[in-house]
């Protein structure tokens, strides 16, 4: 089979795209880097010519409302026309779990106008919603943080290793199109200031972590439940401590 991997040289998709090489597969790493660029369409018809299934990893550079809407909606036109052109018979897209609660966040409306553009291509299509990544740790401590405090909604979080989500990722990818949203997630529920803590007591960042009903998640209102799976959901392998061991944080962290 071959598969295009748009998104192809990121965090995701060069796990993917090694991943599916190993099984055999012809596999296309397509990003600005190889010459495929989704936003221009740029280098998209060479690429999917002959591909039975697109691995859509590609995310928006930015997370300002109006530049993440622009980017979902322009990227995915161009990538379901040249589908088509291309008979693709399969179009998996990675998504956030969550993310038709989070409408007041622009990125995330921009997440779901994505989502439609998918569903209303014609194209047997997956949806993938994972929980956030651990990857994503520093991001969210950013986002929240106030002097020396971070403050965090007093919500559940049941982060995904980057490796077990490719794991997925590949996996489905094999697979008759699901035509509907499969969901993943870590092994671990648990509230977000606890987590954060945690990743902070490990590197030995002394701020204070508070978890904080009023606190914003990247501008959205979270309710405890947001950001966790509702139903059947496929984990992943590795817990904090587990994914910590192996992460390039756990070399970087002082000595005691």
């Amino acid at each position: 089979m071959k598969f295009v991997v748009i998104g192809g040289t990121g965090l995701i998709g060069s796990k993917v795209v090694s991943q599916l090489r190993n099984q055999g597969h012809e596999v296309v790493a397509a990003a600005p880097s190889t010459g495929v660029d989704v936003l221009t369409g740029e280098g998209l018809d060479a690429a999917l010519a002959g591909a039975d299934t697109v691995v859509d990893l590609a995310n928006s550079p930015s997370f300002e409302d109006a530049a993440a809407m622009d980017f979902f909606r322009t990227a995915g036109g161009n990538l379901s026309r040249a589908e088509a052109r291309a008979g693709v018979v399969h179009h998996l897209a990675l998504s956030v779990v969550g993310t038709e609660k989070l409408a007041a966040s622009g990125y995330f409306r921009a997440k779901l106008a994505q989502e439609q553009l998918i569903r209303e291509s014609g194209l047997a299509y997956t949806i993938v919603h994972s929980t956030q990544f651990f990857e994503f740790l520093p991001g969210i401590i950013q986002s929240g943080t106030d002097g020396e405090t971070v403050r965090l909604p007093a919500a559940l979080v049941q982060p995904i290793a980057s490796t077990d989500v490719a794991d997925a990722v590949a996996r489905l990818a094999l697979q008759a199109p699901a035509n509907g949203i499969v969901e993943i997630a870590g092994p671990v529920r648990e509230p977000l200031a606890d987590l954060v803590g945690r990743f902070m007591k490990a590197i030995q960042d002394p701020r204070t972590v508070l978890s904080d009903p009023d606190a914003r998640y990247f501008g959205a209102e979270l309710q405890r439940d947001t950001l966790v799976p509702a139903g059947p959901t496929w984990q992943g392998a590795l817990d904090f401590e587990a994914w910590f061991a192996q992460s390039r944080y756990a070399q970087a962290a002082p000595r005691t």
